[in-house]
């Protein structure tokens, strides 16, 4: 499968993932304009490559490596909506085919670039969806400028993202001094790994395995964690059906 395959239809499943939504085949294939059954096939595949949690007859989510590679695109598209719009002047329902059409060529580099001509915008202009987090450890555009020029950004995505059997390394924490401090006494310092062992459904809380501990944690506060993945989903039979405290 092609990469720009794939991008499109982690977009198009983040797209329901952000409202709370299962993606149900039926509407994916609604949505790409593709056949049903080509959806079930594909959506096979993603989750055998670890992208995407299936429910059979319900839908689709993302995982966290799936979530960091649809946050990924999703920022760009929502990126490109803004600068055709705001930039070039272009209707806002003409911006978001033409995004399309260049999400799948703009580098990581120019993605941060473009955030930063900007002025770091939060919601894309056809819709008013919100745009993907910057993956920078970073204050300001300013700092992110003079940072891009010699680090390559890292494909993260939040710690609430992640499904139960998926670790991750914490790259930073993106929170206030309070939130922040008290991440920090629960250790979630930067470097250390974490692990999801249980999470109830969307906006339920975590279970976390972190520096020997496990601990809950609301998704709110996960959130303010940015992680890289470090692997793919255990197998289902080591994970508690009934999520936290289980």
């Amino acid at each position: 499968m092609s990469s720009d395959s794939v991008e499109e239809y982690l977009e198009a499943i983040y797209a329901f993932n952000e409202k709370g939504e299962l993606a149900k085949n039926t509407e994916l294939a609604k949505r790409l304009k593709v056949a049903p059954p080509s959806v079930t096939q594909m959506i096979q595949r993603l989750a055998e490559e670890g992208l995407v949690e299936y429910q059979p007859y319900k839908g689709a989510t993302l995982t966290g490596r799936g979530m960091a590679l649809a946050q990924n695109v999703v920022r760009k598209h929502r990126l490109l909506e803004r600068f055709l719009h705001d930039t070039l002047g272009m209707n806002k329902e003409k911006v978001h085919n033409e995004a399309c059409r260049m999400e799948h060529s703009v580098s990581d580099e120019v993605a941060l670039a473009l955030c930063d001509a900007l002025d770091s915008p939060e919601t894309c202009p056809d819709d008013g969806s919100t745009i993907p987090p910057c993956p920078m450890e970073v204050d300001d555009c300013e700092e992110c400028a003079i940072l891009r020029e010699s680090e390559t950004p890292r494909l993260l995505t939040e710690l609430s993202n992640l499904k139960p059997g998926e670790r991750g390394r914490i790259a930073f924490i993106r929170a206030g001094r309070k939130a922040s401090q008290r991440l920090l006494d629960m250790g979630f310092t930067k470097g250390a790994e974490v692990q999801v062992v249980n999470a109830a459904p969307f906006k339920g809380p975590l279970e976390i395995s972190v520096r020997g501990s496990s601990l809950a944690l609301g998704r709110g506060l996960a959130s303010k964690v940015f992680v890289e993945i470090l692997n793919g989903l255990l197998k289902p039979e080591h994970v508690h059906p009934h999520g936290p405290h289980h």
